[in-house]
């Protein structure tokens, strides 16, 4: 009897595992604009409210191994396996797109199209956005954003928002390139830029805001809190 009891719950288990494994798999399947909409969103509010801050994805060979490891090790609370999963996925795709995330490289004579200036003497401020053949480099984030805004009004740039392949930025403390459309960026603090007042960047809104407190900021913002109009106030204060 005890033998058929333990074989029985080895076939539920079996049963289940692979229900999951397919429900996974099934998301996997979605398209980056899906998963965009359906499953990043309500992976990030779950990971902020469920899950330890700093989940180390180092010698996680496969996503099957990344979803072990947060079960077994209770990375996060209690929750249902379609959360769990959303968390996997988005977790994963973030590491690939940071894993070929390129370093900023700056030509020795290149210009700032906002401001004229040479990019390479301020390589701590360093910013490029990437469209498709053709990167420019700035002086700052916000050099990067007045032209983001209206690349036309610095001279001959045709070229669109969706045309923007990449947007990159310095982390002021840890001095690496970092994903500017996922940077947290402190707003009027003390410390200036080449160019006065700057956006500054960090990867991690835990080191936004002990910048914050440090150095006086007075607001940490995302990529898509910012405005033109916000952009130019800086040059007023």
């Amino acid at each position: 009897m005890i033998k058929k009891s333990a074989y029985f719950l080895l076939i539920i288990s079996l049963l289940f595992s692979n229900l999951f494994a397919d429900t996974l798999d099934k998301s996997l399947n979605l398209t980056k604009a899906q998963k965009e909409k359906k499953i990043y969103p309500r992976a990030k509010k779950i990971l902020e409210k469920l899950c330890n801050k700093d989940i180390s994805l180092s010698n996680i060979e496969n996503i099957y191994d990344l979803k072990t490891k947060i079960k077994d090790e209770k990375l996060c609370k209690k929750m249902s396996d379609k959360n769990l999963n959303s968390i996997v996925i988005y977790l994963w795709d973030n590491k690939n797109e940071e894993s070929e995330l390129e370093e900023i490289y700056v030509e020795e004579k290149a210009r700032c199209p906002v401001c004229a200036m040479f990019v390479a003497k301020y390589p701590r401020w360093a910013a490029q956005i990437i469209y498709n053949g053709h990167t420019y480099s700035f002086d700052g984030v916000k050099d990067l954003m007045k032209f983001y805004f209206e690349p036309s009004a610095w001279g001959n740039y045709p070229f669109k928002t969706k045309d923007i392949k990449k947007i990159l930025v310095t982390d002021y403390y840890a001095q690496e390139t970092i994903d500017g459309f996922k940077a947290y960026y402190v707003l009027r603090s003390n410390v200036y830029g080449p160019m006065g007042h700057e956006l500054i960047p960090f990867k991690e809104l835990s080191d936004a805001e002990v910048f914050k407190k440090d150095h006086e900021g007075k607001e940490i913002i995302r990529f898509n809190e910012i405005s033109k109009k916000g952009v130019y106030k800086l040059d007023e204060l």
